[in-house]
């Protein structure tokens, strides 16, 4: 069995969700994925309810790009699936790149986000595109958009490299899988959160962003469980906390050198047997601060 090319991204969590106000901003997280291109099927079988690899593949020739002559997908994420914590869009992004690795085609990273944006919506993964959460699996930091540009070049419209990494311990509460997807509709009467994690983000306060945007994706999915986990994650001594995405994952920052902090944020979620406590980083861009 070869390896005709190979991919990777990283999953994020959400600053601004794109359903509110079609402006969306999503930051880098250290949860890996890597996606294999082999010549023969894995021994390891692939979930994927939804067909997001077959509608990658359509997307990428839709693009006018050649498949491989043998294509069999492998896939190892670190990434839990359908918790908000971009899961699709960072295997879409690692798959993409295990393309051009093995067609010997390059690509700019905003033509990987059109292609992977174009698979998302194909396979109703995503209501807009995840074209943020695509930018963050690639690069790193987080990109503000506009989500109904042209595509994704024209619709960059702000970025940063992000909290600092080493400053802050990052903790995911993931919870019990959604039964049903959000729709566009369910984000009509919650703008003003938006709005508000939106003037945030332009003001360079990335974690109010988060906060903000988790009270408005709170009132979007009438979701008082998540609320009262947000809420008890301050109680804790988190600095930043919101659900991430459309759910369920609570996304929590906390200093890194407030240890007692952290470790009544392991105690407390420990406490509920449907939730997974996993700790994580920023992964912050290469770009300059300024």
């Amino acid at each position: 069995m070869a390896v005709l090319g190979t991919g990777t991204a990283n999953g994020s969590c959400s600053l601004l969700h794109a359903a509110g106000i079609g402006y969306g901003a999503s930051l880098a997280l250290d949860l890996q994925v890597k996606v294999k291109i082999m010549d023969k099927p894995s021994k390891i079988a692939i979930e994927d309810p939804d067909g997001l690899l077959n509608a990658i593949t359509n997307s990428w020739t839709s693009a006018g790009h050649p498949l491989p002559k043998e294509l069999f997908w492998s896939i190892r994420s670190s990434i839990p699936p359908r918790q908000g914590l971009k899961s699709s869009s960072a295997i879409s992004a690692a798959a993409i790149r295990a393309l051009c690795d093995a067609t010997n085609i390059t690509l700019e990273n905003h033509e990987i986000v059109d292609i992977a944006s174009s698979a998302q919506l194909e396979c109703g993964v995503s209501i807009t595109g995840s074209i943020d959460d695509t930018w963050a699996a690639l690069e790193g930091g987080w990109k503000l958009v506009d989500v109904n540009a042209e595509d994704a070049k024209s619709g960059l419209l702000l970025e940063s490299s992000g909290p600092f990494s080493e400053d802050w311990v990052v903790f995911l509460i993931t919870g019990t899988e959604r039964k049903e997807r959000p729709t566009l509709d369910s984000f009509t009467f919650h703008q003003q959160a938006f709005v508000q994690a939106l003037s945030a983000l332009q003001e360079g306060n990335d974690l109010v962003a988060l906060t903000w945007n988790g009270r408005g994706v709170v009132g979007a999915l009438n979701d008082p469980n998540a609320k009262r986990r947000t809420n008890d994650a301050f109680v804790s001594g988190a600095r930043a906390a919101g659900i991430s995405g459309s759910g369920p994952a609570i996304v929590i920052f906390v200093p890194a050198i407030s240890e007692q902090s952290c470790e009544r944020i392991r105690k407390w979620y420990s406490k509920f047997p449907d939730v997974e406590i996993i700790e994580t980083t920023v992964i912050n861009s290469e770009m300059s601060e300024e």
